[in-house]
């Protein structure tokens, strides 16, 4: 069966498809020991495919594997950090090459998801799907009913409007505590849409991807994921 080369590499664990595209057209990709430079090539189990001239082999359905993290802070969301920094990667120990789904920054804790399948990673990071994400965020002082309204709108951020996001109250007083549901996430989003009525996040948990919630999870712990866990990330 064909398949597009970024679509493969994305599969095999390499990164998001988005990255491989980029791989790609940098000329990090052979395909039969000629460097391919068009996103539009396909590939087949027949096709030998080098990434920095190292063989990817192809990946049956059986061999992709989804796996639930709770993210401590102090933790970047990436596969290695030319910094030096505690990737999430040293939590994960797995054979496979899994890769982060989306990210959590440094300051961020919760639920984060590392598969190998290269269409679910896409499912969930790309906005038109509109997979939801709810976080728990705690505000340096009680908001106005006003401040809540604004967080429920579509908000201009970084030149960019976002959809409406769903806000409930879980604490008032000086621990102000709430839970934001986004669809889109984009860069720091639900800190920059704090930061947009003028308040500041003390911290900031996501606690579900869709209807999928860590439970009793503890931090820094990870699981597997069955299939029907994922299908709880997808109902609505």
């Amino acid at each position: 069966m064909e398949e597009r080369l970024q679509k493969f590499l994305a599969n095999a664990g390499i990164a998001s498809r988005r990255k491989c595209e980029e791989y790609i057209l940098q000329g990090k990709v052979k395909v039969n020991d000629i460097v391919i430079k068009e996103l539009g090539t396909k590939v087949t189990e027949k096709d030998i495919v080098k990434y920095n001239n190292k063989i990817i082999n192809h990946i049956q359905d059986e061999d992709y594997i989804y796996i639930l993290l709770n993210k401590p802070l102090g933790y970047v969301t990436t596969v290695s950090d030319e910094q030096d920094r505690k990737t999430v990667m040293d939590l994960v120990k797995v054979s496979k090459k899994v890769v982060p789904i989306g990210r959590l920054d440094m300051y961020t804790s919760g639920m984060l998801l590392l598969s190998n399948d290269g269409d679910f990673v896409y499912e969930l990071t790309h906005p038109k799907h509109e997979v939801s994400k709810t976080y728990e965020v705690n505000v340096d002082k009680e908001l106005t009913k006003d401040e809540i309204e604004i967080l429920r709108k579509p908000m201009n951020i970084d030149g960019y409007i976002t959809k409406g996001a769903t806000v409930k109250i879980l604490k008032k007083g000086e621990k102000f505590l709430l839970h934001i549901t986004i669809s889109e996430g984009r860069n720091r989003q639900v800190r920059k849409m704090i930061e947009n009525i003028n308040h500041r996040v003390l911290y900031l948990k996501r606690i579900a991807i869709g209807n999928l919630y860590m439970d009793d999870l503890g931090l820094g712990k990870w699981i597997y994921l069955k299939q029907k866990d994922i299908q709880k990330i997808y109902c609505k």
